[in-house]
């Protein structure tokens, strides 16, 4: 890079931050996730308004990789962050309602979703039909934990019986919507590396069997330290990055990787006071940084300004099947699960998030070549309309005498109000 572009490199950082904190501060005051206004500002840099003239003359061509780069290893932050988020102890107790939630809201979203790619594959001249209509019931099967866990935080929901049945399946069911990308991914962009694929099952065994009772010693160094140490800290995101490496090389994307270091990170007893400062420290370079230059990039692929009658049309559908499939899937398996009604709304709701999440799953789409860029463009909105929804159709579904009352029943006894009795 020359001195020019390093110098056009720092001002675009700036410029991204200040506008990613702007318009997440602005989504923050109208009830929305922070992260749907950096979503936004992403969109707004790209080539959507003045015919691309901001995109042309902020991001030449030149400058692109490093901020791709810069992307990417947000996206590994995050990705890290999800499995280290994801607690499977939420389940317990709670199995069954979850699990009869994430799994309609999966099955259901996914069938309508491959339903609807077989036929966009028509009009977007697919050849691989089948990975791409996988993909697109993918991309509408997902839920945004880290969203849903910061809606509920924001409205003390964490604190209801409902608020916990939201996290427990969420969690369910970003296990089994990751595990369906893995496959997707491995069917669309294995190429001439089927081999290594096969020893992916292998690598989670080492993950779960070698590696994880070997990161409990950092549990043990922490306590002797009495605080989070560069040490610690750079053991941990080296084994961050060669995990990321060695799903990228298997041909599963380096996402995965991330995502599985996450899970396999100790979380019990005194490692949750570890977790709290690990996931503190890199928030403040991930979140205020990396991902913002994360949504620019994706934004750059983002037009929407040659929308016509037939991309209005996709967009149409596409939204009515990610709204009908997931909400539709999460609030029938919660009535199936004996959830009342009001509740099984709240659940649906939250579950029909996507978030950044769907971003991420998107963006896979796109480096792989699934989707072409008019798609994702569409499917971006579908991401940010879906997420949007949530804190006006939770308030109105379930406003916040109920979620006082909630938080008062919870705290007095083990009185389950939410399932209708037999």
């Amino acid at each position: 890079m020359t001195d020019e572009q390093v110098q056009l490199f720092l001002a675009d950082l700036a410029i991204i931050i200040l506008l990613a904190r702007l318009l997440g501060m602005a989504a923050e005051r109208l009830g929305q996730p922070p992260v749907l206004g950096e979503i936004i500002a992403g969109i707004l840099l790209g080539p959507t308004l003045f015919q691309g003239t901001i995109t042309a003359t902020l991001f030449p061509v030149a400058l692109r990789p490093p901020l791709s780069a810069l992307a990417n290893l947000g996206v590994v932050m995050f990705m890290f962050t999800v499995g280290y988020l994801l607690d499977l102890r939420l389940i317990r107790g709670r199995g069954r309602v979850a699990a009869s939630v994430s799994v309609s809201s999966i099955i259901l979203p996914l069938s309508l979703g491959v339903g609807l790619g077989a036929w966009l594959a028509s009009r977007h001249h697919v050849h691989h039909v089948l990975p791409f209509a996988l993909f697109v019931g993918t991309a509408m099967s997902v839920t945004a934990f880290p969203v849903l866990a910061r809606i509920l935080t924001d409205r003390n929901m964490h604190r209801t019986r409902i608020g916990s049945i939201a996290l427990a399946s969420a969690a369910t069911d970003d296990v089994l919507a990751w595990s369906l990308l893995a496959v997707v991914v491995a069917i669309a962009g294995a190429g001439g590396q089927q081999f290594r694929l096969l020893l992916a099952p292998v690598y989670a065994g080492v993950m779960f069997g070698l590696v994880r009772p070997l990161l409990r010693g950092l549990v043990d160094v922490y306590q002797r330290q009495g605080k989070l140490t560069p040490t610690v800290l750079a053991a941990v995101l080296v084994g961050l990055l060669l995990s990321s490496y060695a799903t990228g090389w298997m041909g599963l994307k380096y996402i995965f990787g991330a995502f599985l270091f996450g899970v396999v990170m100790p979380r019990e007893g005194a490692a949750a006071a570890l977790r709290q400062e690990i996931l503190d420290r890199l928030e403040q370079i991930s979140v205020l940084v990396l991902l913002p230059v994360f949504f620019v990039v994706s934004g750059l692929s983002v037009n929407l300004s040659s929308v016509g009658l037939s991309g209005l049309t996709e967009l149409c559908l596409i939204l009515l099947v990610a709204v009908v499939g997931k909400f539709g899937g999460a609030f029938i398996g919660a009535s199936l699960a004996g959830v009342r009604a009001r509740s099984a709304g709240v659940l649906a709701t939250l579950m029909n998030t996507r978030g950044l999440t769907g971003i991420v799953i998107l963006s896979v789409g796109l480096q792989l070549r699934i989707l072409d860029q008019s798609l994702y463009s569409l499917m971006i909105v579908m991401a940010i309309v879906t997420t949007m929804m949530a804190g006006p159709l939770l308030r109105l579904i379930y406003p916040d005498r109920f979620v006082l009352s909630d938080i008062a029943e919870a705290e007095a006894g083990p009185r389950d109000t939410l399932v209708v009795p037999p």
